[in-house]
C-alpha cells in the first residue's frame, strides 16, 4: 500500500520521504566505490584506510551502499505496513548525516583509529535498527518483525568485520554473513513483492496463469537455503555446505518459476524482478559447485552472482520502482530504465564470466566495473529529479 498521510512538511523535497536521500545517494556512492576499486586494487591509488583493499571494498558495498538502499527501502515501506507517519525532514537528515559520517569514518580510519572508525560506522545501522523496531512495535504490526532478524544480522556482520579485519588482518566469516544477511532480506522481501506485482499486473493485463501464493513451498526453500547459508558462513565451504546449497539453488530456482515471469515479458519493470532474483538460485549452484568440486570451480564466481548479481540488480530493480511510484510517475520503464537494467545485468554477467575466462580476466573486470558504475550513477543522476522535486504523490498498491 501506498503513503497516504503526511506530516505539513515545508523543507527540502529531499527529505520527504526516507527512499529519497538514500537512493540518491546510495546509489551514487555505489557508482563512486566501484570508480574507486579497480585503481586501488591495482595498486594505482591508495586510500588512507586501516582496512586491506579487497576489505574496504567488500565493507562498503555491504555496510556503505547496500545499507543505504535497505534503510531507504523500509524508511518507506514500513509507515505503509504499519499506518504511522513515515520519518522526515530534520529526523531524516540527521540519518543522512550518520551514514555519511560513517564513510568518511571508515576512509580515513588509520587517522582516527579502528576502534573510532568502528564506532562511528556502527552507530549508522544501530539507529536504523532501534527506528525501525520502534516503529514495528508501536504500530502493533507484529507480523513484519521479521524484516529485522536481516537487518540485525547485518550489523552483527558490521561488528565482526571490524574485529576480524584488526586482529586477523582481514575479514572472513563476517564477509560471508554480510552476504547470508543481504540475501535472506531479498528472500523475504522479494519474496512478498515480486508474486504480488506480479499478480497485480497480469490480472489486469494478462489474464491466466497466476503466481502461487505463500506457501510451505516457500517456507521449506527459504529454511533449506539459510541453513546451507549458515554452514558456508560457520565452516566456509565444504562438501556438507556444497551440497546444501546446490539443494537450496534448486529450490530457489523452482520458487521462482511459481511466480509466472515468463509471462512479464511485455513489462521491464516486472522482468527484471523476476530476472534479478534468478541470480540467487545461480549465486547459490556456483558456491554448491566450488564446494563440491572444488578444483574445477571458484567461489568467487558465486560471491559475485549473489553480489552484483542478486544485490546489484535487486536493488536497482526496486529502487526504480519505488521511486517511480511514490513519485507519482507511470510504472513504466523507458529508455533510460532499460539501459540501466541492461548495464548491471552486463556487470553481473562480465564479473561472473571473468572467473571462467582466464585470459581475458582483466577486460572483463573493466567491463563489470564500468557496466556497474553506468548502471548506478545513471540512476542516481538519471533519477534524480524524482529525490529533489515535490511532484506528485504516492499510487496506492503498486509499490512498497
Amino acid at each position: 500500500m501506498a503513503i497516504q498521510r503526511l506530516r505539513d512538511y515545508q523543507g527540502p523535497a529531499l527529505l520527504i520521504y526516507g527512499y529519497r536521500p538514500f537512493f540518491l545517494f546510495g546509489s551514487l556512492y555505489a557508482g563512486l566505490s566501484i570508480a574507486l576499486w579497480l585503481p586501488l586494487f591495482y595498486g594505482d591509488l591508495a586510500l588512507a584506510t586501516e582496512f586491506a583493499v579487497v576489505d574496504w571494498h567488500i565493507h562498503e558495498i555491504f555496510f556503505g551502499f547496500l545499507s543505504a538502499v535497505v534503510t531507504g527501502f523500509l524508511f518507506t515501506a514500513i509507515p505503509n505496513w504499519t499506518g504511522r507517519m513515515p520519518i522526515q525532514g530534520k529526523p531524516l537528515l540527521l540519518m543522512v548525516l550518520i551514514w555519511v559520517i560513517g564513510r568518511i569514518a571508515i576512509t580515513y580510519s588509520s587517522y582516527i583509529g579502528w576502534v573510532a572508525a568502528m564506532t562511528v560506522d556502527l552507530l549508522f545501522l544501530s539507529t536504523v535498527l532501534a527506528v525501525l523496531a520502534n516503529e514495528i512495535v508501536a504500530g502493533k504490526n507484529w507480523r513484519n518483525l521479521k524484516v529485522l532478524l536481516p537487518l540485525s544480522l547485518l550489523l552483527a556482520a558490521n561488528v565482526g568485520f571490524h574485529l576480524e579485519a584488526h586482529f586477523y588482518g582481514l575479514s572472513d566469516i563476517s564477509r560471508r554473513l554480510a552476504m547470508a544477511a543481504a540475501i535472506l532480506f531479498i528472500m523475504v522481501i522479494g519474496g512478498r513483492i515480486i508474486p504480488s506485482f506480479t499478480r497485480n499486473w497480469l490480472v489486469r493485463n494478462n489474464p491466466g496463469r497466476l503466481p502461487i501464493p505463500f506457501n510451505q513451498f516457500d517456507t521449506l526453500a527459504i529454511i533449506i537455503t539459510f541453513a546451507a547459508l549458515g554452514i558456508w558462513v560457520l565452516l566456509g565451504l565444504n562438501l556438507l555446505a556444497g551440497d546444501l546449497l546446490l539443494l537450496a539453488a534448486v529450490l530457489q530456482f523452482i520458487r521462482l518459476i511459481r511466480w509466472s515471469g515468463d509471462r512479464t515479458w511485455k513489462e521491464p519493470l516486472l522482468l527484471v524482478l523476476h530476472l534479478s532474483y534468478l541470480f540467487i538460485p545461480v549465486g547459490l549452484a556456483l558456491l554448491g559447485l566450488a564446494g563440491s568440486f572444488p578444483d574445477q570451480f571458484s567461489a568467487i564466481s558465486g560471491e559475485h552472482a549473489l553480489g552484483t548479481g542478486a544485490i546489484g540488480s535487486m536493488t536497482l530493480s526496486v529502487m526504480l520502482r519505488a521511486s517511480l511510484g511514490h513519485s507519482g510517475r507511470e510504472l513504466r520503464a523507458g529508455i533510460a530504465a532499460n539501459m540501466i537494467f541492461i548495464f548491471i545485468f552486463l556487470a553481473a554477467i562480465s564479473r561472473i564470466a571473468a572467473e571462467f575466462v582466464e585470459d581475458q580476466y582483466g577486460l572483463l573486470l573493466h567491463v563489470s566495473a564500468l557496466a556497474w558504475f553506468m548502471a548506478f550513477v545513471g540512476f542516481g543522476l538519471g533519477f534524480s529529479p524524482l529525490f529533489l522535486t515535490k511532484r506528485g504523490g504516492s499510487k496506492a498498491g503498486s509499490h512498497p
